[in-house]
C-alpha cells in the first residue's frame, strides 16, 4: 500500500503526463482532486517539478483556506521562489513583503541550497528585471505592507498560489501551467487566460471565494497569523545566518586569528627594538606603543574564541570544513516552533516568560542541529497548559480582546523589523564578506582560510628570521 507521499507523487505524475501529452497547444485539461490530505503535498510537489523544468506555475484556489497548508508543504530550499498570496489586500501585502525579504536573505546568504538550476534561473530573472527588483526592495524598505502595490512582481516568482480574485488581478501574464483547484467553487469552466496549459481540478464543494475580514478583530486575527508565518520564516533565516557566521568565526580564529595575534606580537617586538635603538626619536616610541596596543587587542580577541589553542599556529593541515549545515527536518521543526512558541505571540507576562524559555532552548537546539531536542520542545509546548489554544480569554470584553490582539500584532511587526535589521547588519559586515568569499573559494575547490594561514606563516617566518638576525641591532 502506498503512503501519503507516494500517493501525492502519483497524482503529480498523472498531471505531468497529461501536460506532456499535449505538446505546445494551449488546451484545457480536467482531473479529479486528490484526497484532502494529499492536496497540499501534491501541489507542493508540482511546484518543485515546475521549478526543476523551468516552467511557470500558477495555482488558483477558491479562497485562503488551503494556503497555509500549501506554504508549509513547500520545499524549504525552494520556498523563496514561490509566492503565496492570500485574498485580502492588506494580507497579501504582508505575504508579499515576507517573500521578498526571504528571497533577498537567501540570495545574500548564497548557501548551497540556493545553488541548483532553479536558483540559477532565478538569478537570471533578477538580472533581466534588475530595475523592477530594486523597486520591490525599495517598497519593502518603506514598510511595504501599507504602500501601493509594487509594479510587476510576478516575474520574480515562477510559482504562485493565490485565490481567484488575486490571481486574476495581481498575477496577470503568461504562465506555462495553470491549475485551478476546485473549478466549480472558483467558477471556472474554460482555459485560464494566457496559459499554455490549464488544468481544472474538480470535486471541491462551492463556498466562499475570498477571505473577507468582517470586522476589525477578524482583520487583526488574520494579520496576526500572517505575521506569525512571516516572522517564523525570517527567524529561521536569522538563526541560520547567525549559526553559519558563528561556525565560520570559530574556524577563522582557530586558523587565522591566532596567527594574526602572533604576527602582531612580533611586529610589536620589532617596533620596540627600533624605539630602543633610537631613544631620542619620539615617533619610534609612539609607533611601538600603537603596535603593543594592537598586539594586546589581537591576543584578547584570539583568546576570546576558545578553539584557538587546539592547533599550533604553524600547522596548516586542518581539513576544509563545511560549517553549519542543519538537516531539512531540523529546519522544519525550528520553523514550526518559531511560529507556535515565539515570545512575541504571548498574551501576558507569564505566557511570555514561558515562551521565552522555550524559544531559548529551541535556538540552542537548532544551532547544535539537535533534532530530538527540538521534538522534545515541541512536545512540551503541546502538553503545556500555557499553549495559546488552551488559554481562556472568554472573560474579556470584545474591546479588551481587540486591544490585546492589536498589541500582539504590533509586537510581531516590531520583531520582523528587528530581524530584517539584524540580517542587513550581518550581511553588511566585513566578516560576512569574508565568509561569502570563503564559500565561493570552497566551490572552486580551494580553502581560503588555509590560504590566508599559509600567507601569514610566511610573514611570521620572515619577521622571526629578521629578529634573530638583527639581535639587538636596529632592524
Amino acid at each position: 500500500m502506498m503512503n501519503d507521499t507516494n500517493r501525492a507523487q502519483a497524482a503529480v505524475l498523472g498531471w505531468l503526463a497529461a501536460f506532456d501529452s499535449l505538446g505546445s497547444t494551449p488546451p484545457l485539461l480536467h482531473a479529479t482532486l486528490p484526497e484532502a490530505e494529499l492536496l497540499a503535498p501534491a501541489l507542493a510537489a508540482l511546484a518543485a517539478e515546475a521549478l526543476a523544468r523551468d516552467r511557470s506555475l500558477l495555482v488558483v484556489t477558491p479562497n485562503d483556506e488551503l494556503l497555509p497548508e500549501i506554504s508549509n508543504a513547500l520545499d524549504l530550499g525552494l520556498r523563496p521562489l514561490c509566492l503565496v498570496l492570500p485574498g485580502a489586500d492588506y494580507a497579501s501585502r504582508i505575504a508579499l513583503r515576507a517573500t521578498i525579504s526571504l528571497l533577498k536573505s537567501r540570495l545574500a546568504r548564497d548557501s548551497d541550497e540556493s545553488q541548483g538550476p532553479a536558483w540559477h534561473a532565478q538569478r537570471a530573472r533578477l538580472a533581466t528585471h534588475d530595475n523592477l527588483w530594486h523597486d520591490c526592495l525599495a517598497w519593502c524598505a518603506r514598510s511595504g505592507d501599507r504602500d501601493s502595490w509594487p509594479p510587476a512582481v510576478a516575474p520574480f516568482f515562477p510559482v504562485r498560489f493565490a485565490p481567484r480574485a488575486v490571481a486574476a488581478s495581481l498575477l496577470v501574464g503568461p504562465n506555462d501551467w495553470v491549475v485551478v483547484v476546485g473549478a466549480e467553487a472558483c467558477g471556472e469552466t474554460t482555459a485560464w487566460p494566457d496559459a499554455a496549459t490549464s488544468l481544472l481540478l474538480h470535486g471541491l464543494a462551492a463556498g466562499p471565494t475570498g477571505l473577507v475580514a468582517v470586522d476589525e478583530e477578524a482583520r487583526l486575527r488574520v494579520e496576526f497569523e500572517l505575521l506569525g508565518q512571516e516572522m517564523a520564516e525570517l527567524e529561521l533565516e536569522l538563526a541560520t545566518a547567525q549559526a553559519e557566521i558563528v561556525a565560520f568565526t570559530e574556524r577563522y580564529h582557530r586558523i587565522v586569528g591566532k596567527r594574526m595575534a602572533l604576527l602582531d606580537g612580533l611586529q610589536a617586538e620589532v617596533a620596540l627594538l627600533r624605539a630602543e635603538a633610537e631613544p631620542h626619536d619620539g615617533q619610534r616610541y609612539r609607533d611601538a606603543q600603537e603596535a603593543a596596543e594592537q598586539a594586546i587587542r589581537s591576543s584578547r580577541e584570539s583568546s576570546r574564541h576558545g578553539g584557538s589553542e587546539k592547533r599550533d599556529a604553524g600547522c596548516t593541515s586542518e581539513p576544509q570544513e563545511t560549517g553549519f549545515r542543519p538537516s531539512i527536518e531540523v529546519k522544519k521543526l525550528y520553523r514550526q516552533l518559531a511560529q507556535k512558541i515565539h515570545p512575541d505571540r504571548a498574551q501576558d507576562d507569564a505566557d511570555r516568560a514561558w515562551r521565552t524559555e522555550l524559544m531559548a532552548e529551541a535556538n540552542r537546539a537548532y544551532r547544535s542541529g539537535d533534532h530530538d531536542a527540538l521534538k522534545g520542545i515541541l512536545a512540551a509546548w503541546h502538553e503545556s497548559v500555557r499553549s495559546e489554544t488552551c488559554s481562556n480569554t472568554n472573560n474579556r470584553t470584545t474591546r479588551d480582546a481587540r486591544s490585546a490582539l492589536m498589541r500582539r500584532v504590533m509586537r510581531l511587526r516590531r520583531r520582523i523589523a528587528e530581524i530584517e535589521a539584524e540580517l542587513n547588519q550581518i550581511y553588511g559586515s566585513r566578516l560576512y564578506e569574508l565568509f561569502a568569499a570563503a564559500k565561493i573559494a570552497r566551490r572552486q575547490g580551494r580553502d581560503l582560510m588555509q590560504e590566508m594561514a599559509e600567507k601569514l606563516d610566511g610573514q611570521i617566518a620572515d619577521i622571526k628570521a629578521a629578529i634573530n638576525a638583527a639581535g639587538e641591532t636596529v632592524l
